[in-house]
């Protein structure tokens, strides 16, 4: 079996390529940059390179698609994006029909819509998977060419045809869910460990996604020596070469006192194993709210304060966020509001009244399914037999 997957979203398609058989051949499609006109390489892209050696010792092409983002609103940047598309459609035809896949596997995001048309000119079938509570813009674009749409929770079933809908859940990474114990970060990407010092202290994981925020990164920074003295922070921060958060943030931990520094572990990017194990080491996280960043929080069982993205695509973030708090599991402050000091007063209301948000996590009950990916790889198979 020859599959394509093409990885919108990392994490769920990286739960699939965990769960895939070992003699299926695989090609990958997705960004090879952070952002358009910046060199900082996606994590994507290094997680894609960096995977062991599947059949015959050979890694998993990773294909770099090139295309035009999916605007909601008309911008200025509206016709120049709408310009790639056409060399992304040619792109994506041309590997389609050199590699001649059995089937196609998306989740989201504007990389997947040119492979997607050229699946269908090529007569190959296509699969689905929808993350958000609701629909995203891509899979909605792409549905009357899928075959099946997977979704991962009840809610989207209102915005696909019934007849290609099956509930999947959204997959999480084998290794975040194997994970225990306290986390052993190596320091290849880091400036630092958080050291035995201060396990008497509560850990704070603090995310703004694989891609970093440099809102979020500002705001820790500006509290970071007060929090340091009654918490551990481990803070994985991106690689935006536009703002160099890493960088900045690198020089002020270098600065701190011996005995703050060693509670501070400052990263780029942080693989799925060990975010496994930071979550179930941490007293709470402090994130941005991407769906599958929330699925990882309600399957670990993790409360968190969420600052959503202020202008993501029909206010998913905002939904996700809402979605936790009313679960029992999550603060939430809109960016508008978010100054350091609602920050700092958000923390400290967490830390002391954790015990109640524990007493909550029996509503969470159900809603993450371990199996999602298998499920999806069923659906997968199914539609080649149908072919």
């Amino acid at each position: 079996m020859k599959i394509i997957i093409i990885g919108g979203h990392l994490s769920p398609a990286l739960s699939v390529l965990d769960s895939l058989p070992k003699d299926w051949e695989i090609l990958f499609f997705g960004r090879k940059y952070v952002f358009e006109g910046e060199k900082s390489l996606s994590l994507e892209y290094k997680t894609i390179n960096n995977l062991p050696a599947g059949k015959a010792g050979l890694k998993i092409p990773f294909e770099e698609i090139l295309t035009g983002r999916l605007q909601r609103k008309f911008t200025k940047n509206t016709i120049p994006s709408l310009l790639k598309l056409p060399s992304g459609f040619f792109k994506a035809f041309i590997v389609l029909r050199k590699f001649k896949p059995d089937v196609v596997l998306g989740f989201g995001g504007y990389p997947q819509v040119p492979v997607v048309f050229a699946s269908f000119f090529l007569k190959i079938p296509v699969v689905l998977h929808e993350q958000t509570l609701e629909a995203g813009l891509a899979n909605k674009i792409c549905t009357p060419i899928a075959e099946k749409i997977c979704i991962s929770w009840k809610s989207s079933a209102n915005f696909f045809p019934k007849r290609k809908t099956i509930l999947t859940g959204n997959p999480i990474r084998k290794d975040i869910i194997q994970s225990s114990g306290f986390p052993g970060l190596d320091n290849r990407s880091g400036a630092g460990r958080v050291r035995s010092s201060g396990l008497d202290l509560p850990l704070i994981y603090v995310t703004g996604g694989s891609s970093g925020s440099h809102f979020l990164n500002s705001l820790i920074e500006n509290l970071i020596q007060e929090l340091l003295v009654n918490f551990k922070i481990i803070h994985q921060t991106g690689d935006s070469r536009e703002y160099k958060d890493y960088e900045r943030l690198y020089n002020l931990y270098k600065k701190l006192p011996k005995k703050l520094r060693d509670n501070y572990s400052l990263y780029k990017f942080i693989d799925a194993q060990e975010v496994g194990r930071i979550l179930n080491k941490a007293e709470f996280a402090i994130a941005r709210s991407g769906i599958n960043t929330v699925t990882e929080f309600i399957f670990t069982k993790k409360p968190a304060i969420l600052i959503p993205l202020p202008f993501s695509q029909n206010n998913e973030q905002l939904k996700n966020a809402l979605f936790l708090k009313k679960l029992g599991l999550g603060r939430m402050i809109l960016q508008k509001e978010a100054t350091p000091q609602v920050l700092l007063s958000n923390i400290q209301s967490m830390h002391k009244s954790i015990n109640e948000y524990k007493k909550n996590l029996k509503n969470l009950k159900d809603l993450i399914k371990e199996d999602a990916a298998d499920k999806i790889i069923k659906v997968v198979k199914q539609c080649v037999l149908e072919k």
